[in-house]
This record gives structure tokens, sequence and C-alpha cells, in this order.
């Protein structure tokens, strides 16, 4: 079977290359740093090294979560060579922003065998740290040639993923029998893993650090500041992190009911920097008024109907400074968005039924009171205006959502704990 996935692979390079020329239409840092793709590391990064952590966070989400598990190793050691790799440009950037000068950064390669060769031997890293769950063959074997230790953290293992994995059961059991260990987020991916050949002494459940979000009293501060600036007696409705095909059904429900709540402004936050434009055309095609965070206005009119938050790593913000809030991802069969953000922020939150990424998580926020899933947008325009209309509704909800967040910390402990224990042996 590898013979087949080298072969494919080496197959696709000219049709990546494509895409990469494609995606760089629509966010022109996907033209940039090619070499890095194929195993070439940056001079400033292979000089760094050898590091004791190479942590690997695919795109924002898990960019966000490696970062309070960066700073706490950090904190414990100072010493710590730590370098963080990323596939998209925009983990790229939150990585930038959120941990700076702390750690190293440079692109995860593609399991191409001779070029992740190549990257695994100008990093030397002793112990390799994947975010969440992707199966690479040829990193999971050559990470393992040389000795370092290979855990996976975080991990979310959806009955989706786990259908594709298990139609090839033989060769992932195979692969995965080289990971030393897996911190899972719940029981569900703790099943799956096991379903697929995994030994359950190298299962742990650790939770999802995602819920050890840390909300410092200064966002609450930004937080009153901006919603002066967008109107201290307007409603604000969030549509956070929205994906393709939702913002035409968020841009609907608000036209119907804006009818009902002539103050209504909409806070419109697409999850990729490349759709900005394309979304903001969207909303002028509706024949609604919008502004961008990126105008920098001392002041929203009150006749602005939408507000384009263009900017990254300010979705928490924004959050903050709404009074309803909708995750996206969640409407389209995409899998869902992190629902937590809002969560800890005390803003009721509502998502829509294709949350197969967070089954755990949304079951949760339902059970607890903390959020509310839409099964169509007749259901979410319903919701949202009963959250609108209802201010005691929306605090009681805010303060469930706190308290569920509150319940289920201490996975960044435990992480961090389990780590400490497999090196120790090292």
């Amino acid at each position: 079977m590898i013979w087949l996935y080298r072969l494919i692979l080496n197959l696709a390079i000219p049709f990546g290359l494509i895409g990469l020329v494609l995606r760089g239409f629509r966010n022109p840092q996907y033209w940039r740093r090619w070499p890095e793709r194929f195993g070439v590391v940056p001079r400033q990064v292979r000089d760094a090294g050898p590091f004791d952590y190479w942590i690997h966070a695919v795109s924002v989400g898990e960019a966000r979560a490696a970062a309070p598990l960066v700073k706490q190793l950090l904190s414990e050691q100072p010493e710590l060579k730590i370098l963080v790799t990323t596939t998209t440009p925009t983990g790229s950037a939150m990585v930038q922003m959120m941990l700076q000068d702390r750690v190293r950064h440079c692109y995860f390669p593609y399991d191409l065998s001779w070029a992740m060769r190549r990257f695994v031997v100008a990093v030397r890293p002793r112990i390799a740290l994947i975010m969440e769950t992707e199966i690479w063959p040829e990193m999971i074997a050559i990470v393992k040639q040389h000795d370092a230790l290979l855990v996976y953290t975080n991990v979310r293992l959806s009955e989706r993923s786990y259908r594709g994995y298990a139609r090839f059961s033989n060769w992932v059991s195979q692969t995965l029998s080289h990971v030393d260990h897996f911190a899972v987020q719940g029981d569900l991916d703790a099943k799956h893993l096991a379903l697929l050949g995994v030994p359950e002494a190298k299962i742990s459940i650790t939770g999802s650090i995602k819920f050890d979000v840390a909300v410092p009293p200064s966002l609450f501060e930004s937080a009153e500041v901006l919603r002066r600036q967008l109107g201290q007696d307007r409603l604000i409705w969030i549509a956070g992190s929205t994906r393709e095909g939702e913002e035409g059904i968020i841009l609907s429900v608000y036209k119907e009911l804006k009818s009902r709540f002539p103050s209504l402004l909409l806070v419109l936050v697409p999850r990729h920097p490349e759709r900005f434009d394309s979304v903001a055309r969207k909303v002028q095609r509706r024949g609604l008024i919008g502004v961008r965070r990126t105008d920098q206005l001392p002041q929203i009119d009150s006749d602005v109907d939408v507000y384009l938050g263009d900017t990254m790593g300010e979705l928490s913000l924004l959050y903050a400074s709404s009074d309803v809030a909708f995750v996206g991802g969640s409407l389209v069969p995409l899998g869902g968005q992190n629902i937590l953000e809002p969560c800890a922020l005390g803003v009721p939150v509502v998502f829509g039924q294709h949350m197969f990424n967070f089954p755990d998580i949304s079951r949760w926020t339902i059970k607890e009171g903390a959020g509310v899933m839409v099964h169509s947008e007749q259901a979410l325009a319903e919701t949202v205006a009963e959250l609108l209309a209802n201010a005691n509704f929306r605090d009681e909800m805010g303060r469930r959502g706190r308290a569920f967040i509150d319940a289920h910390r201490g996975a960044l402990a435990r992480n961090v704990a389990l780590l400490s224990s497999l090196t120790a042996h090292q």
C-alpha cells in the first residue's frame, strides 16, 4: 500500500502546484515560500535547531489551540526550542501573531518521503507533537526513524473521518502503530482510534484544549470601546467564521430580522481572509450598506447594516462586542467551527446542524443550555429573533456558557502533565 501512496503523491505534485497557483489569486501568500512545502527549511529556522518540540498546527483553529500549550511549556521550561509548522498562510499568520519570536515557524512539507526526510533532518526534533488528527504516513515513519517521540494531541476523530480511515483499516492500523501516544478530546475519539487498532494503553482522554481559552480583562475593556463605536443602543448579531454558501443565508435572515429589529447591526466575519472582498460584494449586491473594520471609522452610522470583520485575530473582540453569536461552517456540511469562544465570553451561541467535527462539544453545549442548534434558515431566523427580543434569555444563556466552559477546563494541564510523563522516559 505504501508504494501506491508514494506513487500517487509524487504524480500529484504538478496538481498541487496548480492548486497553489489558483489559491494565490484569492490569497497571494500561496504564491510564496514554495520550497518550504518540499522540505527546504529556511536558514533562520535550520540554524535555530535542533528543536525540543516540533508542533504541527494545520491552520487557524489548530494554531489557536496550540498557542496556550506552547506558552505553558515555555513558562515551565523557558529554554525550550520550539518549532511550529502550519499548512495554510492564515495559520502561519496566526502563529506569528500569537507567539511572535517565542517560536520558530515554517510550512509543513508535503508528505513526500524525500521532502519529509529533508525537513526532519534539518529540524532534528526531540518531540513531534501533531495537533488534532492528520495521518501522514511518511511523516510518521520518518519521525520515528530519527528516534523522536511522536505524540498526537487534542485529537478529534469524527464519525466521517473514522469511516474514511476504516476503508483502509489494515494500513492505517499499521501506520498508527508507530505513534507513541494519542491525547484525545473525548470518549468517541478514543473509541474510533481503538477501532482502528490503536492499543488502549496508547490513548488518554484529556479533553479539548479549546476549553482552556484565556479571556484577559483587557478584552472586555476593548469590547466596550468597540461597542460604543458600533452603536451602544443597537442590537448586534455576529456571524463568525462563515464559509462559502453561508453568507447568502445569513444576509437573507438579517433582512428578515431587520424588519422586526430596525436598529439591528450584523457583524459578519468570514473564516478565510481571501474571501473578504467577495463577501463585501455580496453585501452590496443585496442592497445593504456595509463598512469594513479596516476602514477604521471612528463611529458607525446608524444606517449601516453590515460591519465586515476583515482582520485577523480579532474574532474574540468582535464576539465580546455582540449580543448574539452564530458560528459558521455549520449551515453547510463542513463540520463546524469553534463554538467555545463565544461561550467563554458569555455570548449566547447559535450554530447549524453540520457539527460533525465537534460532536461532543456541540452536544454538551446544547445539554448545558449554552447554545442552540438550528436545522434550517427559518429556524435560524426564529432562534436569533427570540434571543434578540429577550435580554433575560440572552443573559441566562451567556451565564450557562461561561459555567460550561469553567466546568470543562483542565485539558491544557492534563496535556502538559502527559507530555512530562512521556518525555521523562526519553
